[in-house]
Parts: structure tokens; C-alpha cells; sequence
């Protein structure tokens, strides 16, 4: 059977107000926020099996710096609240009547390969739901629908108990993919590091020009 190809929504705060946990010495918070947020897009839109990628966000700057960046869709967050409100907004602007498989992806992972995601991917086209869990196996870094299922996912601390809950197979990923490393807090990105980060936050952690 042909692999289908999906909708890929991703949340990102502005980077004004994103990752408050995260301290690098020498680095802006928001401009390593923003460098994360790019390399995790770019690894998506890479992805052979993603038909579109949708950024849900009011972060203005962002959209400018992704411009080069192809195949992106963006949806403004305004009112929507949380992570779980942002993605629906964008789950509905794109494919509202649900005909398309469709996953909603963190914006914090640095080191993202495309090939990673699409393992991930192949693997849910066979499930109504379908939860990969973080790399701590408490959170989740991506969560899918096949097509005709109501969407629904609950982010945040603790998520991958309540994805489980909501009807969410948990997904076979080795604990080294890429998908896996979300990143929150200066530990987590030196774990990212390990895995090769992408050049964005590479190059701003080595102090080069992005």
C-alpha cells in the first residue's frame, strides 16, 4: 500500500515567552527558542511522507526568519490558550472535516532528522491514534490521527499517561531517535547535542551567524 502523507501541525510560543527553563550562558533565551523552533520545521517539511506543515503561532518574527523554509502553512494562535487549543486551531484550518491522517509535532526538537519522523509516521498510518513519548517516557513529542477520527490530544506535563488514555498506541521508537528529544532545560540540550543538532542552533550555540 501507498504510504499516506500527512498534515503536520506544530505549536510554537512566541519566543519572547518560550522555554523560561532553558539557560544557556552567552545565548538569548528567545533567539535559541527561535533557532530550535526553525530546525525542528525545516526537519519537517524534509520529511517524505509530510504533506504540510502548519506553524500555529503569533510570534512575527518567526514566520519572517522561516520564509526560506518551504511548504509551511501559519495559523495565528490569538485566542486559542495552550498547546492542545493551538493545535486544534490548526488541525481545523487545514483539514477540518479530518480526511487526512494528520499529527500534531513539538517545536522544540533541535536535533530532528527527517527520516526519524517519517519512521514514526509509517508506523501511525496503521492506527486510529498513535503517541510517541518523550525521551524521559512521561511526555509526549508527537501525537496522530488517521483519517476520519475526531482529533484530540492532551500536552503537557505528564502527557503521555493521558494520550494513553485518550485511546493512543504508543509508538515502538528506539530511545536514540531524534523524535524523541524534546527540549526543555540545559540537560536536555547537551542530550540533543549528542545527536547532532541543526545548524541553526548549532551555529548560534557556537556563536557563529545564523
Amino acid at each position: 500500500m501507498r504510504t499516506p502523507r500527512w498534515v503536520v501541525v506544530v505549536p510554537v510560543k512566541p519566543s519572547a515567552h518560550g522555554k523560561s527553563r532553558l539557560d544557556v550562558p552567552g545565548v538569548a533565551r528567545k533567539d535559541l527558542a527561535r533557532a530550535i523552533a526553525l530546525d525542528t520545521l525545516e526537519a519537517a517539511t524534509a520529511c517524505d511522507v509530510v504533506a504540510q506543515v502548519v506553524v500555529v503561532t503569533d510570534d512575527a518574527a518567526l514566520a519572517r526568519d522561516a520564509a526560506i523554509i518551504p511548504a509551511l502553512r501559519f495559523v495565528p494562535e490569538g485566542d486559542a490558550g495552550g498547546l492542545d487549543a493551538a493545535v486544534a486551531a490548526g488541525v481545523a484550518a487545514i483539514d477540518p472535516s479530518g480526511r487526512m491522517p494528520r499529527a500534531a509535532l513539538l517545536g522544540d526538537l533541535p536535533s530532528l532528522r527527517p527520516e526519524d519522523l517519517g519512521e514514526a509516521l509509517r508506523a501511525a498510518a496503521s492506527l486510529p491514534r498513535a503517541v510517541v513519548p518523550d525521551a524521559e517516557g512521561t511526555g509526549s513529542t508527537l501525537v496522530a490521527a488517521g483519517p476520519g477520527v475526531d482529533w484530540a490530544s492532551s500536552f503537557g506535563d505528564g502527557s503521555f499517561t493521558r494520550h494513553v488514555a485518550l485511546g493512543c498506541v504508543a509508538l515502538d521508537i528506539p530511545d536514540a531517535s531524534t523524535l524523541r528529544r524534546d527540549v526543555d532545560t540545559a540537560a536536555q540540550l547537551d542530550a540533543a547535542r549528542a545527536l547532532g543538532l541543526g545548524p541553526r542552533t548549532a551555529a548560534l550555540l557556537a556563536g557563529a551567524a545564523i
